[in-house]
């Protein structure tokens, strides 16, 4: 059948032929080859896939008409062999012509031809939206490696296997990053895959190669690309068993504005050959295989991520749960992890022997390693902070930034035996690393070496009258240089650099290799709640040193403590974390440390408060096993959910009259909610205190026992208060999903500061 469409700009037409479709009567599972594409598909998927590839339309250079693909092979005569390539190129260049035509008339014509991301077939423009929806969540069948592989995950699956174990490395390893134009809902934007447009080697002698792959904005094509200048590094050193990787990020000032969401390296190795990960010394297993995630051997729980083995190929993992987010890491501790191949004894790791050019501070949780087998070095992501964490460019911004380098280490022992001990190598090679930065090899004016950066040193003391009449030395305190910024805008600050150090027994502290530029000093103290901040701009030239004496910090506080909840450490670990339902365990967190990443705790809730909520009793609860974790929702029906509000009681043997206590609110996470706060009147309306709308950092759902950190300070006048008994309300108002919810980190009542004596 023939369809008539027209231009939405102008007055061409041009017809359009709506295939039949054909019937087969044929195994569903055998595998068939597209007659068009050539691409292999099961056969349950063939017909669907026919009448889509078969209507597609191409440009031909040679005849300047359109041809649908079903009539390729008769159209070209001659020695065209490279048909596919010809008409990809052909398809580029109509593209870019169309758009860049005088005056970019046809920017927006519907009827214009882009190329789906996924598939990267052309595709008239109005029909782009519904072709990736549908083929994003496309399955293909790959005859390599013998499972069904997820379009949408799928870039540059089939590459990567051959006969060895890790052939064809350019393949299977990505830059890609996420990106959205101003005004974007969430932080899932459009997936720009980094690949370069030009080559360059930049150094090649004995010792050292260095090449580049650059991608200089196009304006032509920044629907799809991202606006910015890219230029990606490889470098190989003599004598080393890996390679290193940087990106130099560029925004420049005749460039759109656009937010940034993400940006990686992803490496996927071969299904067949790794199967152990490690993350750290207690955080290393045998993994599922990807197929087990699949419907029929998996089952999606209520987070998308998440998924319940039921008939795995390796049945000792039937029963458990398998998420990514189960395996995530602060930023502090992220430095090494990897896969192990027992036959042969070989190890793949990713090295980040600095945290410098990684966003949200050193408690900033992020990806690791997870099934697939995937292996990931994070830089920017909206994980357990949201969209709070995205780099937000204005037009016209000038900016750069050099992401990395990290370092992809490879390590081998003789016998198979010993395969495991490649791990504690890795460890060793990571250490090796973190003392050789920053490097001097990477051959870029972008990248700073020690003599051309600065050194910072100080003390810091930390001084609340209520505890010592002096200052104390900050032990354990996290001091840091970021981009100047408000109190605690380190959290949430991503496009600078950031340098952190924790503060000796005696308070000192020291910050090396600090790059150029102008900073303020920030810090928390374990111990103490609130941050401090030395909003004094601090200037790092080459080969200075700075010393900025001695630095006292006075935290919150007006009165002295009556009663607290917890302890001041940003995260709710402290708290009752229960045992997870048997129906979703993964079995590496049963008698673990890590107690929060077991999957759905959130929903043992309603099991340990059937008929109500959280009452705690100041002086005789215990908040290691009276105070749940998490303030969650409670489920109520299907799919419904119900606001939760918790007691905390109280006595006052005396009461200031006139005075004012104060309510200390430590939040060690928040996502979508709002936390109101009622003083011996459950029904007060409006409440006492309300936060208002807060937080997007899903810690709760993905097992992270933190977020972003935020202290509310609630002023509560004596007269709300009586001698003797009193209750202070907390009521997490949002319950339209189970994961809204928040977690605690420190709750505190002060009296008013008159009550001293």
């Amino acid at each position: 059948m023939i369809v008539q469409v027209s231009c939405s700009l102008g007055s061409e037409t041009m017809e359009r032929e709506i295939l039949p479709v054909p019937k087969r009567e044929i195994c569903t599972e055998c595998i068939l080859k597209c007659q068009y594409c050539e691409i292999s598909v099961p056969a349950m998927d063939i017909v669907d896939h026919l009448g889509v590839c078969g209507n597609r339309s191409e440009y031909c250079l040679i005849c300047r008409k359109f041809f649908k693909v079903r009539e390729a092979h008769g159209h070209i005569e001659g020695d065209f062999l490279d048909y596919e390539a010809e008409t990809r190129f052909a398809v580029q260049y109509e593209t870019t012509k169309c758009q860049t035509l005088a005056g970019r008339k046809c920017k927006g014509c519907t009827q214009r031809i882009v190329t789906c991301q996924y598939c990267e077939f052309p595709v008239p423009a109005i029909d782009l939206s519904e072709h990736q929806e549908v083929c994003r969540n496309r399955m293909e069948y790959c005859l390599l490696c013998s499972r069904n592989v997820g379009v949408c995950e799928s870039h540059g699956h089939e590459s990567i296997y051959d006969d060895g174990v890790l052939d064809d490395i350019a393949e299977t390893r990505f830059w890609d990053l996420n990106w959205a134009e101003p005004g974007h809902q969430g932080t899932a934007g459009v997936f720009d895959v980094l690949d370069g447009t030009s080559f360059k080697v930049i150094v090649e002698d004995e010792e050292q190669v260095e090449l580049s792959f650059t991608r200089p904005w196009d304006p032509s094509l920044q629907v799809d690309h991202s606006p910015l200048n890219i230029d990606k590094r490889f470098i190989m050193l003599r004598g080393s068993s890996g390679f290193y990787s940087y990106a130099i990020y560029e925004h420049s000032k005749e460039m759109p504005a656009f937010n940034l969401y993400e940006t990686r390296i992803a490496f996927m190795l071969k299904i067949d050959k790794f199967h152990y990960m490690a993350v750290a010394d207690n955080r290393q297993r045998f993994m599922p295989l990807p197929d087990d995630r699949l419907p029929g051997r998996g089952e999606q729980l209520a987070y998308k991520e998440a998924v319940l083995l039921v008939d795995p190929i390796e049945p000792e993992f039937k029963g458990e749960v398998d998420d990514k987010y189960q395996y995530s890491c602060e930023n502090k501790d992220n430095r090494v992890h990897g896969w192990i191949c027992f036959d042969p004894p070989v190890g793949f790791w990713q090295i980040s022997p600095s945290n410098e050019f990684r966003t949200g501070g050193p408690t900033k949780q992020d990806l690791t390693s997870h099934v697939n087998p995937t292996t990931l070095a994070m830089f920017v992501s909206a994980h357990y902070g949201g969209e709070d964490l995205s780099l937000q460019f204005e037009s016209g911004e000038p900016w750069k930034k050099v992401f990395g380098p990290v370092f992809i280490y490879l390590n081998s022992v003789s016998d198979g035996n010993e395969a495991l001990s490649l791990w504690d190598n890795a460890k060793e090679q990571m250490e090796v690393e973190a003392q050789s930065w920053p490097y001097e090899f990477p051959n870029s004016e972008d990248f700073p070496g020690s003599d051309e950066r600065g050194t910072l040193t100080g003390r810091l003391l930390v001084y609340d009258r209520y505890i010592s009449e002096q200052p104390l030395p900050a032990i354990g305190a996290y001091v840091g240089l970021a981009l100047p910024g408000e109190t605690g805008s380190w959290q949430r600050e991503s496009k600078g650099y950031q340098f952190w150090t924790t503060v000796d027994e005696k308070g000192y502290f020291g910050i090396k290799n600090v790059r150029t530029g102008d900073y303020n000093l920030y810090a928390w103290v374990p111990g103490f709640i609130g941050d401090y901040h030395c909003d004094v701009s601090i200037t790092i030239t080459s080969g200075c040193e700075v010393d900025l004496g001695n630095l006292v910090y006075e935290p919150p506080r007006d009165g002295p403590t009556l009663w607290e909840i917890g302890i001041p450490n940003r995260s709710a670990a402290e708290f009752y974390i229960p045992d997870p339902n048997p129906k979703y365990v993964n079995r590496l967190y049963l008698n673990h440390p890590d107690r929060f990443r077991q999957y759905g705790l959130w929903e043992r809730y309603a099991d340990l408060y059937p008929d109500g909520d959280l009452v705690y009793t100041v002086g005789e609860s215990d908040f290691r096993k009276d105070w749940f974790f998490a303030h969650v929702n409670r489920k109520t029906g299907d799919g419904a959910y119900g606001a939760t509000t918790w007691q905390i009681k109280f006595r006052l043997k005396n009461l200031y009259e006139g005075g004012t206590y104060n309510l200390r609110l430590a939040l060690a996470s928040a996502n979508q909610s709002v936390l109101e706060v009622r003083v011996n009147d459950p029904r007060a309306n409006p409440p006492h205190f309300s936060s208002g709308l807060i937080g997007k950092d899903n810690a709760i759902a993905r097992h992270g026992i933190h977020g972003l950190y935020y202290l509310f300070n609630v002023d509560i006048p004596s007269a709300q208060l009586t001698q003797g008994d009193n209750t202070i309300f907390l009521t997490q108002t949002r319950n339209t999903s189970p994961f809204h919810g928040i977690m605690y980190d420190y709750i505190r009542l002060e009296a008013p500061p008159v009550y001293d004596s």
